[in-house]
């Protein structure tokens, strides 16, 4: 059974059924294939396996990372830019909106506390304050058991 959702609709979407399109629209919003599954009008009894099969078809696979590109927009920050945005703030590049008593609203330079969070955002980035310290390498280990009988009194 195929839709046709009007002009402009990739040709997935066109094969897609109208409750596996309902499971797609409900798994970018949550995350998670059961509860898609339930909301697109599968039974509660079946959602799971449901679920689980529709995200291995490639039809639905491949809608899900059509919208998933479509979500990830000029909007969306990529860390390069996080970054960037972090060393301006750190540095003293910016500026923020206060609004006085008397309700104006006017350009203020950046509080250090937030100059502070900035740089320890960055720091934290390049591991610069661990509290965990990664140690690699080999460790030979050798560890030799001895269970004897032991010794016990002989009664007879």
């Amino acid at each position: 059974m195929a839709f046709y959702f009007g002009k402009g609709a990739s040709s997935i979407t066109q094969r897609l059924t109208q409750k596996q399109q309902r499971f797609v629209d409900e798994y970018i919003i949550s995350g998670n294939a059961t509860q898609a599954a339930i909301k697109a009008g599968y039974s509660k009894k079946t959602a799971k396996q449901m679920g689980t099969e529709n995200l291995a078809k490639p039809i639905i696979k491949a809608e899900l990372d059509r919208r998933n590109a479509e979500i990830q927009s000029a909007k969306t920050m990529d860390m390069q830019e996080v970054m960037e945005r972090l060393a301006a703030m750190g540095r003293g590049e910016t500026t923020e909106e206060t609004v006085t008593n008397k309700g104006e609203v006017i350009e203020t330079a950046t509080r250090n506390a937030d100059k502070l969070k900035a740089m320890e955002l960055i720091g934290k980035r390049f591991g610069a304050w661990t509290d965990k310290k990664e140690i690699s390498g080999t460790l030979d280990i050798d560890i030799d058991i001895d269970i004897g009988m032991g010794d016990y009194d002989e009664d007879n």
